[in-house]
């Protein structure tokens, strides 16, 4: 029996540095929208501007009433452009390639726990050849990294960010 999990990305287009994740099991409505980008945020701060493409789920009166309450700003995309979100789409393509196609995870708390991993993975260690070579987190401190050691980081055992992962309960 498969059961659909929910995957919120959020992340800062500058540095191409994954803030956070949010998960959530089932359908996904206002309220669980704004647990999940809750979850992301949490202990980061948050943004000042969010890019949001037109679903349904951000037009939803919990959504907006939790960016005034967040005093976050709402910049939604060219509408009917299923390219306007670029990064956080090669970001979703890179995680799914890289990662999800590889890897087990049996319930909710299973997958937040290997996403982390896998953050702290592309955040620290994956270079990127739109940033010059640099990791996202080199760029967020303003330094270079000439080449990654991937054996110092343990990943191996938009918000247009939402992702359905059907696995197995």
């Amino acid at each position: 029996m498969l059961r659909s999990y929910w995957v919120l990305v959020v992340m800062d287009q500058f540095t191409r540095r994954i803030i956070g994740l949010g998960v959530h099991c089932d359908a996904v409505d206002g309220p669980n929208l704004c647990r999940m980008f809750n979850a992301a945020i949490r202990g980061r701060g948050a943004p000042r501007h969010l890019s949001t493409d037109h679903d349904p789920l951000f037009e939803a009166h919990r959504w907006q009433a939790n960016l005034r309450v967040l005093e976050i700003d709402e910049i939604k995309t060219v509408a009917h452009v299923p390219l306007s979100h670029p990064f956080v789409e090669r970001l979703i393509g890179t995680t799914r390639r890289e990662f999800l196609d590889h890897v087990l995870f049996w319930n909710r708390r299973d997958l937040e726990r290997k996403l982390a991993d896998f953050q702290a993975y592309y955040n620290a260690a994956r270079i990127h050849a739109s940033l010059a070579g640099n990791t996202p987190l080199g760029v967020a401190v303003g330094s270079t990294v000439a080449c990654a050691d991937l054996n110092d980081v343990r990943w191996a055992s938009h918000c247009r960010g939402l992702v359905q992962l059907p696995v197995a309960a």
